[in-house]
């Protein structure tokens, strides 16, 4: 049997098949913007010719399919999401513009307000009012109700989000409003805060409850056309669709929680990456994934990736669990261009899948970074995709003269320019997630991925001083392959305020059982198997404004009170991530978690290559590293185990290019991956 995942990115849509020997095959056909499922079918096609099969008996052998898509990302992004109306209890209607009082740039006088997904006149206040501790203050008005209701159909709304004041004290008024709308507006898609996330702070609920009616209709119809696609095609085993925390979840509740899935795409491969840590034996990685469109990177200390909430995505707030994830506008089709003063910048502008980089000739005219690689040599024109496809260099040369004309400067100078600009750009991004934060980066090894990755990774390392790079031999499909190792999780959390001095320990282990019965009953409606959960708290002291995860894994339940537990884990966590803890202090209970997660059978392992004399290479390239050199090319799949490779020199598979400069020395690992010694 097969296990296949996708990743549908902005320019590539990736597919891997695992057999039951741990043997991957590799697929990447060009993404299809206007309806990404007949992107993924045309890969099954292409993965099905790889694997001598029709796509038919593909699916036929396909136990399951992993998927991650953008679909939810880009609606976002650019805003091309559904026409959203809220209802919230009167007076309210604000609070998603007025956000926290604060400017995201509070110095720049010049900057714009945030662009709404829900218009004023679209926003209307509903007589209701519940207290905070969870009692009716005022009933729900069916006069008012329906007016609004009313209002919104005549606008023609298409999707709805429903906040109610402490609604996640008691839901019934928002649970009330669901029944109304299903009767008067039948088509539309509802969102409600107690479902998507019954948590204190309204701004972050009222923002993320918003951003899932956004793109909620957008993420429903191509699950559903996916699905039927899929169905038609013959398959009877189950999608998931990979979510920003990192689990998956079944079609049903990918779209009922479409926010979930906003980062679906990059989780991926942090999922991957953690995989490789078993395979690598370490435990400390900076996933590094670049590709058409964007770099994204994390952190994975001691083998695990961080979670966070309350991140912002295109100016939105999202409170929901995701993981700690860094993206750059800085991928293969990233865009190269002069500012007024004669600067260069590379990015976040990209050329995408169409028209693409002027190489693909598609009708691309801009300088992209894949347009200055093949410039510079590094790229070979007649073996892009492993052959399937040919590369433009008068189209790529014409489109650096024309950025080279504007710097006043020569077509190799440009291309040089763009290539070091670029990677720069992904430098400093690794900062971010690792000095910036107190985490000194050369304790890391780079994992690098994404199919523009190879070029760029061992230059990044050398400005960052780190020894190690690591390139899988599924790098360019390192995101399809990583959700392959992923499980299914259902995430339910409670608002549960108070100082843990007075708060009653039987009724926190009573508050976590309700919790996971809740997760377990929507795991088992499509899944039987075997199940964990991981609780967590999200705590602070007393006059402090912001809340710090704290996991409990390794807390005794079995006790009568865990409270003593949790808050000591509370002071070490605390200690760990700003070095003091204040013992003295009362500590808070703010929110409650609870993951259950479905344990789904394991990927099996790649299997080690045999031994056998070292591959030699297959030819030279005519490359530029600040002069012209002339490097060999190796054949990645060729490479045998404990291969040596100093560079410089090229190795290249059929959808990646991995550049080793001078000073670079590679060895093949038994895994047959490139483990970089920079």
């Amino acid at each position: 049997m097969l296990k296949v995942g996708i990743d549908v990115g902005g320019t590539f849509t990736d597919l891997v098949a695992i057999d039951d020997s741990g043997h991957s095959s590799l697929a990447k056909v060009a993404s299809t913007p206007e309806d990404p499922s007949i992107g993924v079918m045309q890969g099954l096609d292409r993965l099905a010719k790889l694997l001598r099969l029709s796509r038919a008996e593909l699916l036929a052998q396909t136990e399951r399919i992993v998927h991650g898509t953008t679909v939810a990302t880009n609606a976002l992004l650019e805003h091309k999401g559904a026409k959203v109306g809220l209802l919230t209890t009167e007076g309210h209607r604000d609070v998603i513009e007025m956000r926290e009082g604060l400017k995201d740039d509070r110095y720049n006088l010049r900057m714009p307000p945030p662009l709404q997904l829900v218009p004023r006149a679209l926003r209307l206040g509903v007589t209701e009012r519940m207290r905070a501790d969870g009692t009716t203050e005022t009933p729900l008005d069916h006069t008012s109700l329906a007016t609004s209701i009313e209002a919104l159909k005549r606008a023609g709304v298409e999707a709805v989000a429903v906040c109610y004041l402490h609604a996640y004290r008691d839901p019934s008024h928002e649970r009330e409003t669901a029944g109304l709308l299903a009767q008067a507006m039948p088509e539309a898609y509802v969102s409600l805060s107690c479902d998507v996330f019954p948590q204190i702070k309204e701004f972050d609920r009222v923002s993320t409850t918003v951003v899932n009616a956004y793109v909620g209709p957008a993420l429903s119809r191509y699950l559903t056309r996916l699905q039927q696609r899929l169905t038609d095609a013959g398959f009877e085993g189950p999608v998931l669709i990979i979510q920003s925390h990192g689990g998956v979840a079944p079609i049903a509740e990918s779209a009922r929680l479409a926010a979930g899935g906003v980062l679906s795409g990059p989780a991926g491969g942090v999922a991957g990456s953690r995989y490789a840590t078993r395979l690598l034996g370490t435990d400390n990685l900076i996933p590094f994934d670049m590709g058409g469109t964007s770099t994204d990177i994390c952190l994975i200390v001691d083998g695990e990736p961080a979670l966070v909430s309350g991140r912002g995505i295109g100016g939105h707030r999202l409170a929901l669990n995701s993981l700690d994830i860094v993206s750059l506008g800085a991928g293969g089709g990233s865009i190269g261009r002069v500012d007024a003063g004669g600067i260069l910048h590379v990015g976040p502008a990209s050329a995408g899948a169409v028209p693409g980089p002027a190489c693909y000739g598609r009708g691309g005219t801009e300088p992209t970074v894949t347009d200055a690689n093949l410039v510079l040599g590094y790229l070979d024109p007649g073996h892009f995709l492993g052959g399937s496809a040919e590369l433009d260099e008068a189209a790529a040369n014409a489109a650096l003269d024309h950025l080279a004309a504007n710097l006043g400067i020569d077509r190799i100078a440009a291309a040089e320019g763009v290539h070091r600009v670029v990677n720069t750009n992904m430098a400093e991004g690794i900062r971010l997630v690792s000095v910036r934060r107190g985490v000194d980066p050369r304790r890391f090894a780079l994992l690098s991925f994404g199919g523009a990755a190879g070029l760029h990774v061992t230059d990044v390392a050398r400005q960052l001083d780190l020894a190690r790079v690591v390139v899988p031999r599924v790098a360019a499909v390192l995101s399809a392959w990583g959700m392959l190792a992923t499980d299914l999780r259902f995430e339910v959390s409670r608002t549960h305020i108070g100082d843990t001095a007075r708060l009653d320990g039987a009724g926190i282990k009573r508050l976590f059982a309700e919790m996971e019965r809740e997760g377990l009953a929507r795991l088992r409606a499509s899944f039987d198997g075997p199940v964990r959960v991981q609780r967590s708290v999200e705590m602070r002291y007393g006059e402090q404004i912001f809340e710090i995860a704290v996991p409990l894994d390794d807390i005794n339940w079995d006790v009568d009170d865990p409270l003593p537990q949790i808050v000591e884990r509370f002071h070490s966590r605390h200690e760990e991530l700003y070095t003091y803890a204040l013992r003295d202090q009362d500590a808070v209970l703010v929110n409650a978690r609870a993951a259950v997660i479905g344990v789904l059978p394991a990927v099996p392992q790649e299997p080690l290559r045999e031994a056998r004399g070292d591959a030699a290479s297959r030819g030279q390239r005519r490359v530029w590293l600040r002069q012209w050199i002339t490097l060999p090319v190796f054949e990645f799949e060729d490479l045998a185990p404990r291969q040596v490779i100093d560079g410089p020199a090229i190795v290249e598979s059929a959808m990646t290019t991995v550049l080793l400069r001078p000073g670079n020395r590679a060895v093949v690992t038994p895994h047959g991956w490139l483990d970089i010694k920079v």
